[in-house]
């Protein structure tokens, strides 16, 4: 919590659990009618209903708990790092208002155990009930115990599905884009699942898609060297924009504080920060990189852009909020000649501390997680872990919540056509779970929000939804 909004203060996470500690022992001793208490909560429950999406488990108070943490921490994970000037705000003194709200939902919910060697650090340990709780009773390899097939999608078969992605803060709307030239919109609820809409116009496979903050738009980039800028809820192109240098476009982002900003990177080296109201290149928005940009992230703040190409180098720029411009700052050699083909950008890896990380994959075979170590995206090697990947675009990502458990985990695409955890905190047998069923290399994997579900997609068309096994 200090770290989000008083990074110069840090003993006021301390000061501030022990005051609400103290002022609920008060109300207990008060003799409040439990009542209230209970009728609090289920105005509570609708009012994040309207806000997160229906609870899964209504009846449980467990599930409610674990959605409104898990939605919470998902939104806050996005959203950390904004100024604390109030002539700042704008839209995000919004988004900013519903993380705190729902981190004090947290701390009523959940007994807080501190770690005596450092003071006023909260720590998992395998006492905490607060961590027990969260994680649902469960250890890290239960809790990510996918095996069954949700859902097969198999509309564009025969061509590769080089990213798959589940809307934000939602957990049935899906979207997965094909070499086919064209984009499906996916619902998992009601049962049976079924293809929404097709989003066609590209005249060549789409390399690349992004869903808006708010989901009501997709921004897509293609091999026929044009980003188009769709409207989610009836399939509208509302925009064709050529990219500048007319070369095919291979990745695409939001900015994620500006959604009007989208960057892109194309098959001449560029990296083109554009417009998508005026569908025009931003002024000091572009950079050269060695190779063919193939994959590009922002931390979480919108600070840090990194770029990787298929020379084996990923670069680090400053983005200035106000502008859009583009400041090379550092370069970081993963291999030299050894394509880079996703990059994952995290602020945090475990409950311990903040640790901003990146996840990259390269053609070496190996996935690699760096430690982020100044405010400029310098790199660091912390970790790697086996897979097979010497040739095809695969892709990986952190799971979406901040693990209230002992470690966490990663997820990533293999040309042995499997989906493989790993836990980042393992020194030894670091493999969680290994999912088999695709007949392809594996390109793409998506949690989505609260990770009841994981969608991975195949170099053979297939798109499969798995469901976690229930305890």
């Amino acid at each position: 919590y200090n770290a989000y909004r008083t990074p110069t203060f840090p003993q006021f996470r301390t000061q501030y659990i022990r005051r609400r500690s103290q002022l609920l022992r008060e109300n207990a001793k008060a003799g409040h009618e439990p009542a209230v208490r209970r009728q609090y909560l289920k105005l509570r429950a609708q009012l994040l209903g309207q806000r997160y999406g229906p609870l899964s488990e209504p009846g449980s108070f467990r599930a409610y708990s674990n959605s409104v943490v898990r939605s919470s921490r998902t939104t806050l994970d996005r959203m950390e790092d904004f100024d604390e000037d109030p002539r700042s705000l704008g839209a995000r003194g919004h988004r900013r208002s519903i993380s705190r709200g729902s981190y004090q939902l947290q701390a009523q919910m959940n007994r807080v155990i501190y770690d005596e060697r450092t003071p006023g650090s909260v720590v998992p340990t395998s006492v905490a009930e607060a961590s027990r709780a969260m994680a649902g009773d469960t250890s890290l390899s239960e809790n990510y115990a996918f095996a069954g097939m949700y859902h097969i999608f198999d509309q564009h078969v025969d061509e590769a599905v080089p990213k798959v992605q589940f809307a934000n803060d939602d957990r049935h709307l899906l979207a997965c884009c094909s070499l086919d030239g064209s984009i499906s919109v996916c619902q998992l609820v009601p049962a049976p699942p079924v293809v929404l809409r097709v989003l066609r116009g590209h005249s060549r496979g789409v390399s690349d898609f992004a869903w808006s903050l708010s989901n009501d738009v997709l921004v897509s980039t293609s091999l026929d060297a044009t980003m188009r800028i769709w409207a989610t809820e009836d399939g509208r192109c509302i925009r064709e924009i050529p990219d500048p240098d007319g070369a095919e476009l291979l990745c695409c982002t939001f900015q994620p504080v500006n959604n009007n900003l989208t960057v892109v990177g194309n098959g001449k080296h560029n990296v083109h920060v554009m417009n998508i109201s005026t569908g025009k290149k931003v002024k000091g928005g572009s950079s050269k990189l060695t190779g063919r940009v193939l994959a590009l992230s922002f931390d979480s703040p919108g600070h840090i852009l990194w770029a990787g190409d298929d020379r084996g180098s990923v670069f680090s720029f400053l983005f200035d909020m106000a502008t859009g411009k583009l400041t090379k700052a550092k370069r970081l050699v993963v291999h030299e000649g050894s394509s880079v083909t996703s990059i994952s950008a995290r602020s945090w890896i475990s409950r311990e501390a903040r640790d901003p990380s990146l996840l990259i994959n390269a053609c070496i075979n190996k996935l690699l997680l760096y430690r982020v170590v100044d405010n400029e995206g310098t790199l660091q090697l912390k970790r790697s872990f086996p897979i097979e990947q010497s040739l095809h675009p695969i892709r990986s990502i952190f799971c979406p919540l901040m693990s209230f458990r002992q470690g966490a985990c990663v997820v990533t695409g293999s040309e042995d056509m499997c989906v493989y955890f790993f836990d980042v905190e393992r020194a030894t047998r670091a493999i969680v779970n290994k999912l088999q069923g695709h007949s392809a290399a594996v390109l793409d994997v998506s949690f989505n929000c609260d990770e009841s579900l994981l969608a991975s997609s195949d170099a053979g068309g297939m798109v499969i939804v798995w469901r976690r096994e229930q305890k």
